[in-house]
């Protein structure tokens, strides 16, 4: 992956959508910064390449205009001393050392262009990288507050399901009829005594029947 698609992709990513499907939050931000360190450093090195590039190529530009100069001036001294000869041969240096300080101005100006474009990417990453470190410990608790808020709420919703409200229930009824057995008063709970006396009276009335039944003679059975 090239430079500037690595870039694009670091400085275009969202951290809290990130966040969110993450898993360690407080890990994954610390990568996305390592990452980002470690492509503002590569950014920085090529950058300086760049611009030695560049000015290899200007000491390159003056080097061929001081020697075009020379030329120039051999090749008017040549024609004063009649020697076209030397004269022709003074002006295709001259022309080689011009088409050389051409190339060296068009690799300078292209080197131009590449080192404004590596300080853009430079300090697109520099401040995205000042904006993570300062949201790193705000996204991790809001993070934490929310992984909480989660447990909390499952932990109720176990707690209010149907089978569980409905054993609280059951629990508490019982609870309920066992407070009111307790409350009953123990005279209510055997015979008075005028009923004691009353069963009493009662047997009695059916032993004296018994007994007269028994004391009368029998009837003859029909023929």
């Amino acid at each position: 992956m090239g430079v500037f698609t690595r870039l694009k992709d670091i400085i275009t990513s969202n951290l809290n959508a990130m966040l969110d499907a993450a898993e360690d939050p407080d890990k994954l931000i610390r990568l996305m910064i390592q990452e980002m360190e470690d492509t503002l450093v590569e950014v920085k090195a090529n950058c300086a390449g760049a611009i030695a590039a560049r000015k290899r190529a200007e000491r390159g530009v003056a080097s061929a205009e001081a020697a075009i100069g020379v030329w120039e001036e051999r090749a008017r001294l040549a024609i004063e001393k009649g020697r076209e000869d030397l004269a022709r041969e003074a002006i295709r240096e001259r022309r080689r050392l011009e088409e050389l300080c051409k190339a060296h101005a068009q690799e300078a100006s292209g080197c131009n262009e590449v080192v404004a474009r590596y300080k853009e990417d430079i300090d697109a990453v520099e401040a995205k990288l000042t904006d993570a470190r300062q949201r790193h410990r705000l996204l991790v608790e809001r993070h934490r507050r929310a992984r909480n808020h989660e447990r909390t709420r499952g932990v109720i919703e176990r707690v209010t399901r149907y089978d569980a409200v409905t054993k609280f229930d059951q629990l508490e009824q019982r609870i309920e009829r066992m407070e009111a057995a307790s409350e009953i008063s123990p005279d209510l709970q055997k015979p008075s005594l005028e009923e004691a006396f009353a069963v009493l009276k009662e047997s009695d009335a059916i032993e004296e029947e018994l007994e007269r039944l028994r004391s009368q003679p029998r009837r003859p059975t029909a023929p």
